[in-house]
């Protein structure tokens, strides 16, 4: 759903239609959020739980091809060498879920802060910020690929009767702190030449 509301949003830019595009990027935030806030419990319950059991799932290194972001890229680099140098296989698997996690959370803010200095108007020039976002977008899709392939090597490895105890860890809370909202009748657009 956040590619799909921010891949709208950029349409409704391309054709003009601000106020609906910073609208429509606002809703992209709060899934984003949501989203990240899932992942991130999934990849906390399979760090948790592979280093309390000493399991040993298979985990490959983070691929930077897979990556647009160059913080991404650095990241897979340095723990594709850590994996080949330092880390013991099942110390690869728990510290690429602790990367992920790590990275899905400087994703999510980074994410929300681009929509927020987009909506705020600070800068004339938004195509820089719109790119940052559709390389957010991306990347987090990356890191959710990268979690299921995680989860399914860590469930072939799960003994049956720590099942129930890992279902349990990953239940989300009913009750979650909504985004920061941005209200657009209480702040300044920058002028939009041409318009």
């Amino acid at each position: 759903m956040m590619s799909v509301a921010l891949n709208e949003a950029i349409e409704l830019r391309r054709t003009g239609s601000l106020m609906k595009a910073y609208e429509v990027a606002q809703t992209a935030c709060g899934v984003c959020v949501r989203f990240a806030q899932g992942m991130e419990t999934v990849l906390d319950g399979l760090h948790r739980h592979a280093k309390h059991l000493g399991l040993v799932p298979s985990a490959a290194p983070l691929s930077a091809e897979n990556f647009r972001g160059s913080r991404g890229q650095r990241t897979a680099r340095i723990t594709g060498f850590l994996n080949k140098v330092l880390l013991s296989r099942r110390s690869q698997f728990i510290h690429k879920a602790a990367t992920l996690k790590e990275m899905v959370a400087e994703l999510k803010d980074e994410f929300s802060k681009t929509v927020e200095d987009l909506v705020g108007g600070l800068d004339v020039r938004t195509d820089g910020l719109w790119d940052c976002l559709d390389c957010c977008q991306f990347d987090l899709n990356t890191c959710l690929r990268e979690t299921v392939v995680l989860l399914k090597s860590f469930l072939v490895a799960l003994p049956d009767d720590q099942i129930a105890s890992f279902e349990s860890e990953l239940k989300l809370p009913s009750v979650r702190t909504a985004p920061r909202s941005f209200a657009f009748r209480h702040r300044r657009f920058a002028a939009v030449p041409g318009k």
